[in-house]
Formats: C-alpha cells, sequence, structure tokens
C-alpha cells in the first residue's frame, strides 16, 4: 500500500505546473474536446506507469536491498531537482493533425517518458514488491493533476499557489531523498 499512496502523492506534486500540465491545458483549448483530451492523458498516464512498473519489476530482483534503496531514493531526488527547476511552455503539437485523442496521448507519453514522475513509478517498483500498486497510484496521480486543468482551464493555475507547491514538493522530495541515500550507504 505504501508504493500506492507515495506514487499517488509523488506524481500528483511532480506534475503540478509541469510541462505536462501545461499541455494538457493547450490541448484542451485547442481541440475544446474535454472527453477525447482526457482519455488521452489516461492512456498516455497507463501507458508511462504500465512500462516504468515492468522495468521495475524486472530490475528490482537484481539489486541488493540497499542498492535498491538507492535507486528509490535517486528517483525522489531527480523528483525534487525537476520541481524547483524552471518550466518551459511545451511545443503545443500545432502540426500534428491526427485528432484530440491521438495528439494528446501520443505527445503526453512521448513527454511524460523519462520525466520525474515516471522515473518515481520506476523507482517504487523496483524497491517494493508491488510494482502494479506503483503503477496504479503513479497513474491515479498524473491523471489527477492533469484532469482539472482540461476541465477549468487555467483558472485552476491562477487558483492554485503553483510556484508554493513545487518548491515545497521539491525540498520535501529532496531531503526524502537524501536521508533515503545515506541510509542505504550506511552513512545514517
Amino acid at each position: 500500500m505504501d508504493a500506492l499512496l507515495i506514487a499517488l502523492l509523488g506524481c500528483l506534486i511532480g506534475e503540478m505546473g509541469d510541462k505536462s500540465q501545461l499541455l494538457a491545458l493547450v490541448l484542451a483549448a485547442r481541440f475544446n474536446r474535454n472527453g477525447a483530451v482526457i482519455a488521452g492523458i489516461i492512456a498516455a498516464a497507463c501507458a508511462n506507469a504500465a512500462i516504468s512498473a515492468t522495468a521495475g519489476a524486472y530490475i528490482g530482483p537484481m539489486l541488493g536491498p540497499d542498492a535498491r534503496l538507492l535507486f528509490l531514493s535517486l528517483s525522489l531526488l531527480f523528483l525534487g531537482f525537476g520541481l524547483l527547476w524552471p518550466v518551459k511552455a511545451p511545443d503545443p503539437l500545432d502540426g500534428w493533425r491526427i485528432g484530440a485523442f491521438l495528439t494528446t496521448a501520443l505527445g503526453l507519453f512521448i513527454l511524460g517518458f523519462g520525466d520525474g514522475p515516471q522515473f518515481l513509478i520506476l523507482g517504487l517498483a523496483t524497491r517494493t514488491a508491488d510494482p502494479a500498486l506503483a503503477a496504479i497510484g503513479g497513474a491515479i496521480g498524473i491523471i489527477a493533476a492533469s484532469i482539472p486543468v482540461v476541465l477549468l482551464r487555467d483558472r485552476v493555475l491562477a487558483v492554485l499557489p503553483i510556484r508554493v507547491i513545487r518548491l515545497c514538493g521539491g525540498g520535501i522530495l529532496l531531503l526524502a531523498g537524501a536521508v533515503m541515500a545515506l541510509s542505504a550507504m550506511a552513512l545514517l
């Protein structure tokens, strides 16, 4: 159950104000087809989470307990630094003429591939015995961060203190990752 909750909260915070959320906003405004854009978000989030969890389930048994903890700590550090790093506006995919669903699904899948939340799911799946729960929690977190932007457009970004969420979330993740790394190296 830890994998589910950590992945859900980590991915939810990791997506706040991130390129994926901004791309979902742009595509929702461009296509004005909320259902198709939401379906694309769900497809991309589930695909990325499944790939990460599968890779983590494959890698985990090859590593010892301390190496798995260090791997998870690196994923937390990566996500934490990503939250503190300034976000550039993503490519709006104006040249893509494949419809709302496919543009959203493929655009977010490509954008999310190798992103902080996906690496967190990978780290959790590697560390825990529950890669499926890590995938489910991560996908729910990504979806929960993106759907309100589609439904409420930029009002969500105007109401939420995105900068504060990113700074506080980044600080917490960096602290947790550093403590885990020190513990994995037997320095704490």
